[in-house]
């Protein structure tokens, strides 16, 4: 793919100069140069968060009445996708679905379908040899998210890309938009769908430019899918954005409109209950007030789990990963910010002993954030051991230490002002981006139960968890470098590309998005390739934390600067659709 493809689905570059004089770059040293050491403590001067306890405690909701949820079972009408004949529009019936995030009712369904049509039309050459281009490209697209492994191949002959036209131009749009959202579900050295993501970009954002597409919902859905591919958008925000086109169209399904809309309330009411349950949890650490040099960003840690997973269902494992993403928001801010080199060497080495009787000699602070971290990582074993009779605190200990000891590496780096190479730098840094600690609980949340699994899953996944890992910390950097560095921060991945390269800032941008692309490339065929029914919401959530990460960081900071979050707040906890 052409990187100026690519730099113009991205806009990850921070530029709010506003927001960057909120920080404070305060210089690096520790001591004072009195005789008697005095702490000098650096400060990020993080904004208040915009959601109080009693806010957020005092938020209702009438979707969760029996009224509602009768209505919506009723709408579930599972029979109705089975009736669909034409393969074509059996995939676009199924797109739809999932687009307004209703997918999860007609699960079974939807498996069925989708192996009938893989082998009635995908499984041979000789079967996807005769088909337009419009169903080739929507049931690859499909398929291969659903974990069949279609090859590129089917799109073999697009190097005669204008024979594959029907001279309709909503037709070739929508035929030249499969294509292209098709092609973000390629693997390494698949040279066609490279071929056809520049090709379609190219054809659909001069049709945009030009005003050739007529078609307001039609237009809709490209400007769309050139800002972001829907492959990595999430399912939730996608859903919100999806409803509200599909009831403008005009062949919208009443019942699935009005279902969507429904489930989408009745859903967004479990997640406030959640809300609430991990905003008492929250207040009952009083970490918002014994650490407040941290950031207090309770709800935005939330918002990262309904990216994960929204569905009712995850209730339980939400609140669990609310509370993972709290901790690690404080512990994070406690290495970056606030503590010495030596009180974070001794609070690593508390960790990683995880000995409550080496607390003494910790300073008071770090006492407060321990005792809270572990007691909630304790509570978290407690209670996966009473359900399923496994033990799995090793396995977290072990996790939590890795992060802890990727946080000392930078806090070493910054003190001793050393620039690691990329490589370096990353190897240590898709460690202290988190997300290994956040998918070792979510393993354990959704695929593991016995050690039988845990030695066949833990290797079958770890691919999975590195390119989720390297994906969210690189959109990390390209949104938020630039504020960490003014602050006073140890070089992130591109200052030091810039530094091992001669390279400028943005070429070393372009770098790191081409570093994207590749790494969902790779994470894509790890979707495909093996056996992971069993591991299937995890992979899904793992993929999810890579496309959360792309959310969160692609205009700025939205985790550390509420303002940015609050329309994604409102939009996906707050504001239901308006229902007749």
């Amino acid at each position: 793919m052409a990187l100026v493809s690519f730099y113009s689905i991205s806009n990850f570059y921070y530029k709010d100069s506003q927001a960057k004089n909120t920080r404070v770059n305060i210089c690096k040293p520790l001591y004072s140069s009195q005789s008697t050491p005095k702490r000098v403590r650096r400060s990020a001067n993080y904004k208040l968060t915009l959601w109080s306890f009693d806010y957020i405690q005092s938020l209702s909701t009438k979707y969760r009445e029996n009224d509602y949820t009768s209505r919506a079972d009723t709408l579930i009408v599972k029979s109705m996708i089975c009736k669909v004949v034409h393969p074509l529009s059996t995939l676009e019936l199924i797109d739809d679905l999932q687009r307004l995030g209703i997918a999860y009712h007609f699960v079974d369904e939807i498996n069925y379908l989708l192996e009938m049509i893989y082998h009635n039309y995908y499984e041979t050459k000789d079967k996807w040899n005769i088909m337009d281009l419009n169903l080739k490209a929507l049931g690859f697209r499909l398929l291969r998210q659903h974990g069949y492994h279609v090859s590129q191949d089917i799109f073999c002959n697009f190097n005669d890309k204008t024979t594959n036209l029907e001279g309709n131009l909503d037709m070739d749009t929508m035929c030249m938009l499969n294509l292209y959202e098709a092609s973000y579900h390629s693997f390494e050295n698949e040279s066609i769908l490279d071929d056809a993501r520049d090709f379609t970009f190219k054809y659909l954002n001069e049709n945009l430019k030009n005003n050739l597409i007529i078609n307001e919902n039609l237009s809709s859905l490209v400007s769309h899918a050139l800002e972001l591919p829907l492959h990595w958008r999430v399912p939730r925000v996608e859903a919100k954005w999806f409803i509200q086109v599909y009831e403008k169209r005009s062949d919208m399904n009443p019942t699935l409109m009005e279902l969507a809309k429904l489930d989408f309330n009745i859903v967004q009411a479990i997640h406030l209950e959640d809300l609430k349950h991990s905003s008492r949890w929250w207040r009952n650490t009083s970490w918002d007030k014994n650490l407040s040099f941290a950031r207090d960003r309770l709800v935005e840690n939330f918002l990262w789990t309904i990216g994960v997973n929204y569905l009712p269902h995850f209730s339980a494992e939400r609140k669990t990963l609310t509370k993972v993403n709290a901790l690690i928001t404080t512990i994070d801010d406690v290495y970056d910010v606030y503590g010495a080199l030596d009180e974070l060497q001794q609070f690593t080495d508390v960790v990683s002993r995880w000995d409550t009787h080496l607390l003494e000699k910790l300073p008071h602070y770090m006492k407060i954030c321990f005792l809270g971290f572990y007691n909630s990582i304790n509570e978290t074993t407690y209670n996966t051991l009473t359900t399923t009779g496994f033990l799995i605190l090793p396995y977290l200990k072990k996790a939590w230490a890795d992060l802890c000891k990727a946080y000392l590496v930078e806090a070493q780096w910054y003190h001793s002002g050393h620039t690691p190479t990329l490589k370096e730098y990353l190897d240590n840094a898709c460690v202290s981006i988190s997300a290994p600690v956040i998918l070792m609980h979510l393993k354990f949340l959704t695929s593991f139960s016995t050690k039988e699994e845990i030695s066949q899953g833990m290797k079958r996944v770890e691919n999975i968890v590195r390119y989720s890992s390297l994906i969210l910390r690189l959109a990390n950097d390209l949104g938020t470098s630039s504020d960490e560095i003014a602050r006073g921060d140890v070089p992130k991945s591109i200052q030091c590309y810039m530094h091992e390269t001669g390279a400028t800032e943005e070429e070393a941008r372009m770098y790191m998005e081409k570093l994207i692309i590749n790494t969902w490339k790779k994470l894509n065929k790890e979707r495909v390739d093996g056996n992971f029914s069993k591991f299937r919401d995890f992979i899904d959530g793992a993929t999810n934390l890579a496309r959360m990460a792309q959310l969160m960081y692609a205009d700025g900071d939205k985790h550390g600067c509420p303002e940015l979050s609050r329309p994604d707040v409102l939009n996906l906890l707050f504001n239901p659709f308006s229902i007749q």
